[in-house]
């Protein structure tokens, strides 16, 4: 899945221009859908986790409302007895109150026992009910008490307050609940201002009716900014929990991750050197991903300070007899399954005596005792190691009827280690120690382990057999004994040998579906750490440490991040649920239109008009913030839907609107002062003296006076409370800023309530008997004022929250890129590229990864005359980086992979991978290019002149030609690097020497074998044969197997036959060198001197063929 939150945003995305089509993007704006998000977390099973986590956030809440509602009934006893005039019935209101609160905490406070309701979800509502029935039943008993018994008719006292109640405080988990229980609410105080309304006088009937409908007004007003606040709620709340769920599967990865990391760099180097390579390799990605110029000559001097000096070591070289016979006789499968037997349990006999393997060589294997650590003993592990090996070897040899045996030599001594070269990086020693260690392999016995003067008195020989060894010319000796069973025993187990775990391995954060999912219990136990904005329970906040951790991130008021930069990151973030919004808004907008123009008696032109323009306006915004919704829905989701212009700048506006904080709050501040003015306007066509002058008269004559003369106080109180309710409501606004808008509106209320209406607001009701009216209305305005700050202070702390998760989550997801893309690095310096995701699903199916190619073109080069010093061995690193860089522009375009380097000697092939190399565009000219085009079009006209016949063509045989290709670029690099040293004056005495290679083609077999660290390899005849044309080769020259000449023929290049060339187990065969000119450039035939010298080829072997008869079974590895 795509990442489900997109922070960024093209501010040009809809900006209209000529040429370009308008198409609609939704993504982004359909991720904050609640049905979206309802479907996420049933898609990802989490369905009943946030249940619980729900649960656990209406308890949290369920704390801060009981702290709300102890204080407002605390402030309601103390306005009751400083307030009133007359004590004599405030016992009985204190009474309702106290009773009242204690019950309804009482039934509330089972919710706490949150193992209990979570098992029991039904308690939750039934509590939240009966205290709803406890509240309402109070609050309207207090109205009916005192006008039956004290004769005194108040107003309603918190029917506003239980509507918050009941939509943002109660446990309530269902909406449907919710709704219904607030709708109930409502239609028990209309029942009872209905009941109340006096309809025996017909002249009052329409009046009585303006007052039901306007009553009705205020409570749907206040549903549905209830319904609104739940809605917005859970899509915050589950876009959190989701967030958090995706952040928590992050950093549990994330912790696999790291150990998988070091585990697999530790297992193709030493840890002394593992450390900066892996530091290097992140380096390099974040320098790539950030856009600086990563400095390979700073990276490469360092990495060739790796090499170090190891005093006192033992080194071990073991060779397979019969190998070649073993690698070119068994079928493929049986061939991996038989190797990866072999050098697994040579691996695990290494791992069982500390010793470090530091690679494969086709039939050899060598390591060194006391390199990663210092062993006193090191001669001694490096012997019982070797016997240990040729105890494995021969359960091998018996299990599968196999010829084979090991010869092995053991040196001690001083060597250089480290690591050279820029792709495929592989750990190797250097020293005469090491050569002196494999003439003791190669002069050996097979059978015994083969070791020098030195070993031998580092040795404790009781227990071992001890002969004479088998090199005249020194004191040598040969060893064998019985090893311990722990390091003899078969590596049947194919998951798991490499310290690897490929289910680990994955596309952390962007890819859902390949992700493995943590346990429940994981996830609960990182739910439980997510803050809330209420109030928990203290073992909660004990166990999670979450208080100090609210204390620092945000402040208790005005809930800003205490880090600035912070906070405004967080302000500019995008609005996506500002149409939701939008709609609040325009029914609000409409209700207080209605109210307003049924409160105003006499006939207002200006009322009117600016009610049409606020309806206008309020309108446009609706239509702008929903119109995109409206075509999405339209077009049923077809993002490729072609808009017209109109529509393009529609869409533009209202992502600007949606994009831009100060574009925003100037919108929430246009809505705020537009609700003010026509509430105002109620104020304005009040006729103030003559209200006075009726109200006295009224009083000295003993009528009823008109109530209606001026407005109705309660109405003005309702209209002001849901002004204040929809300024904290409306979303992605600084909470600062509302609750400055607030306070204003609160002081706005109180200038008019004490001191210009003063009079109005003193002669109506009141909610307690003998206390002052206008501190009735002061106290509901300051009770909206305290229940809607609590409201959005939870809210705003959420969202913050789940802010912060996001960008911890954005640094687990770099730091999750960081190291997947480091062990892709890894991954691709052990394996050839397309061979990584095909061996982590075999591996982490229990199979081995094998493959059998038809044709592959192999290549050794060797440098020649290299002083194996640590000033030769820097030489030595430059040119196999140069190596590595001219791999890299040849594997970008056909895919050249590097196997190994092994001393002095490259070894490359091409082919492993010739589906990929065939999809590779080659649209950038460069010279490779060109001249890869100049030879397929010389052997196209061949074919098309009759001189190749179609049926001798394979098409993979361009693999030939390119591994020409680049044994020939490597002789130039070597010429390059030989020029840049002899301009160095304190480098001119260094020797670059010279290259020889040879090259063969046909078909091999490739594999991953070993268990400690998983090692490529490839084998068959074309390995064997390019390593005989290189060592039978001749310096500053490529050697090539007749096939491969012939073929590279017919790509124009001229060969030149060097004559019958013996090579071991095969005897003598035709052998050819490739023509090169004193530039380094291959001679070029004509098509002419290319069929001549072709057929010349063709004779040749046809002849030689009598006389030499290839067997794969006459190889044999010599002494």
């Amino acid at each position: 899945m795509n990442r489900r939150r997109v922070l960024e945003f093209k501010n040009d995305s809809y900006t209209p221009r000529s040429g370009r089509a308008c198409r609609l993007y939704y993504s982004t704006e359909r991720h904050w859908e609640p049905d979206y998000l309802k479907g996420r977390c049933f898609e990802l099973g989490l369905e009943e986790q946030y249940n619980r986590y729900q649960i656990r956030l209406v308890v949290s809440y369920l704390g801060a409302f009981f702290l709300l509602h102890i204080f407002l009934t605390v402030l309601h006893c103390l306005a009751a007895v400083f307030l009133t005039s007359n004590h004599i019935y405030v016992h009985v209101d204190l009474l309702f109150s106290i009773v009242s609160a204690a019950v309804l905490l009482l039934v509330l406070s089972i919710n706490f026992f949150v193992n209990f309701v979570t098992n029991h979800p039904w308690i939750m509502t039934l509590s939240a009910t009966i205290a709803t029935v406890v509240a309402v039943v109070s609050d309207i008993g207090q109205v009916i008490y005192s006008e039956h018994e004290i004769k005194w008719k108040l107003e309603i006292n918190h029917y506003t307050y239980y509507l918050c109640m009941v939509y943002m405080f109660l446990p309530i988990i269902s909406h449907t609940v919710a709704i219904i229980m607030g709708t109930g609410v409502s239609l028990i105080y209309i029942s009872y201002y209905i009941y109340c309304l006096n309809f025996v006088k017909i002249n009052q009937r329409s009046y009585n009716y303006f007052y039901i409908i306007m009553d009705l007004l205020h409570y749907i007003c206040f549903n549905v900014m209830g319904i609104y606040y739940r809605m917005m709620n859970d899509m915050l709340t589950r876009s959190s929990f989701l967030d958090r769920h995706q952040f928590i599967v992050e950093e549990m990865w994330l912790r696999n991750a790291r150990p998988q990391e070091s585990r697999l760099l530790n297992a193709i180097l030493p840890s002394h050197i593992a450390n900066y390579i892996q530091s290097s390799i992140k380096e390099r990605i974040l320098q790539t991903e950030t856009g600086l110029r990563y400095d390979r000559h700073r990276h490469k001097s360092t990495v060739g300070m790796a090499i170090q000096i190891h005093p006192d070591v033992s080194i071990l070289y073991a060779d397979v007899v019969n190998y070649t016979h073993l690698t070119t006789t068994l079928p493929v499968e049986d061939l991996i399954l038989v190797l990866h037997d072999l050098y697994a349990r040579f691996d695990v006999a290494a791992s069982h005596f500390n010793v470090q393997r530091i690679k494969f060589l086709g039939d050899c294997y060598y390591c060194v005792a006391g390199l990663t650590s210092p062993n006193p003993d090191h001669a001694q592990t490096a012997v019982s190691l070797g016997i240990s090996m040729i105890a494995n070897i021969q359960e091998v040899r018996e299990e599968w009827n196999l010829n084979i045996d090991m010869r092995i030599g053991v040196h001690s001594g001083d060597i250089i280690a480290g690591v050279i070269g820029e792709a495929k990086l592989q750990f190797d020693i250097w020293g005469p120690a090491v050569d002196f260690a494999n003439l003791l392999e190669s002069t050996g016995e097979a059978g015994y382990v083969h070791v020098s003067s030195t070993t031998m008195q580092m040795l404790n020989v009781e227990g071992l057999f001890v002969k004479p060894g088998t090199n005249e010319t020194m004191n040598t000796y040969l060893i064998t004994g019985v090893p311990p069973r722990a390091s003899v025993r078969r590596t049947l187990d194919y998951s798991g040998l490499f310290g690897f775990d490929p289910k680990a391995y994955h596309e952390p954060i962007h890819n859902w579906s390949s992700y493995v999912d943590p346990t429940t219990e994981q996830l609960e136990d990182e739910f439980k750490k997510i803050p809330v904005g209420g109030i928990e329970p203290i073992c909660w906040i004990r166990d999670n440490n979450k208080e100090e951790y609210i204390n620092a991130e945000v402040g208790h008021v005005f809930v800003a991040f205490n880090d600035s930069s912070l906070e405004w990151n967080y302000l500019r973030r995008p609005d996506y649920i500002i149409k939701y919004t939008a709609l609040l808004v325009w029914i609000m907008g409409c209700c207080l239109i209605y109210l307003q123009l049924v409160t105003i008696e006499s006939l207002c032109l200006l009322c009117i008009a600016i009610d049409i323009l606020v309806f206008l306006f309020l309108s446009a915004v609706l239509a702008i913030c929903w119109y995109k919704k409206y075509c999405f829905w339209k077009s049923e989701g077809d993002e490729n839907k072609i808009y017209s212009r109109c529509s393009c700048r529609i869409f533009n506006l209202f992502e600007k609107i949606q994009q831009s904080i100060t574009k925003r709050i100037v919108l929430y501040l246009t809505v705020v002062f537009l609700y003010l003015i026509m509430i105002s306007q109620i104020l304005n066509n009040c006729e103030y003296d003559l209200f006075q002058l009726k109200f006295i008269d009224a009083r000295l004559f003993m009528y009823q006076m008109d109530a209606d003369i001026c407005f109705r106080p309660w109405e003005f109180t309702k209209m002001m409370s849901l002004l204040i309710g929809m300024s904290y409501t409306f979303a992605r606004i600084p909470f600062s800023l509302k609750m400055g808008v607030c306070l204003l509106e609160g002081i706005y209320f109180m200038v008019v309530v004490l001191l210009q209406y003063e009079f109005i607001f003193h002669h109506s009701k009141t909610t307690v008997p003998y206390m002052p009216a206008e501190a009735a209305h002061c106290k509901r305005i300051i009770v909206m004022l305290l229940t809607f700050y609590f409201k959005e202070r939870r809210v705003e702390f959420n969202t913050k929250m789940n802010f912060k998760i996001n960008l911890d989550m954005k640094k687990k997801q770099e730091s999750a890129d960081l190291t997947n893309a480091s062990i892709k690095i890894l991954l691709n310096n052990i394996l050839p590229a397309h061979v990584v995701e095909v061996y982590l699903t075999n591996l982490a199916n229990h199979e081995l990864y094998y493959e059998n190619y038809d044709l592959v073109s192999v290549m050794f080069a060797m440098l020649s005359n290299f002083q194996i010093d640590l000033s030769g061995l820097r030489v030595l690193n430059d040119i196999i980086t140069e190596f590595d860089r001219l791999l890299n522009v040849y594997k970008e375009y056909y895919v050249v992979e590097k196997i190994k380097v092994v001393g002095g000697t490259y070894m490359a092939a091409c082919g492993l991978d010739y589906t990929q190399a065939a999809k590779i565009g080659r649209s950038q000219k460069n010279a490779l290019v060109i001249e890869a085009e100049r030879a397929s079009r010389f052997r196209q006209s061949l074919m098309t002149a009759g001189n190749i016949d179609y049926g001798e063509i394979n098409d993979q045989e361009e693999v030939v030609f390119v591994m020409a290709s680049f044994a020939l670029d490597l002789m130039r690099t070597l010429f390059m690097c030989n020029q840049a040293y002899q301009k160095k004056p304190f480098e001119r005495t260094l020797k670059l020497g010279e290259i020889c290679i040879g090259i063969s083609s046909g078909e091999i077999m490739a594999g991953v074998v070993g268990a400690s660290q998983p090692h490529y390899d490839i084998w068959g005849s074309p390995v064997n044969m390019a390593s005989r044309m290189q060592s039978t080769g001749m310096a500053g020259r490529i050697h090539v197997t007749e096939e491969s000449a012939l073929i590279l023929i017919e790509y124009g290049i001229s060969s030149t036959f060097r004559g019958m060339t013996y090579v071991k187990g095969v005897g003598e065969i035709p052998t050819y060198f490739l023509d090169i000119d004193d530039e380094y450039n291959f001679v070029l035939l004509e098509e002419e001197e290319a069929f001549e010298q072709r057929q010349s080829v063709k004779s040749l072997r046809s002849t030689v063929s009598h006389n030499v008869h290839y067997d794969a079974s006459s190889y044999v590895d010599l002494p």
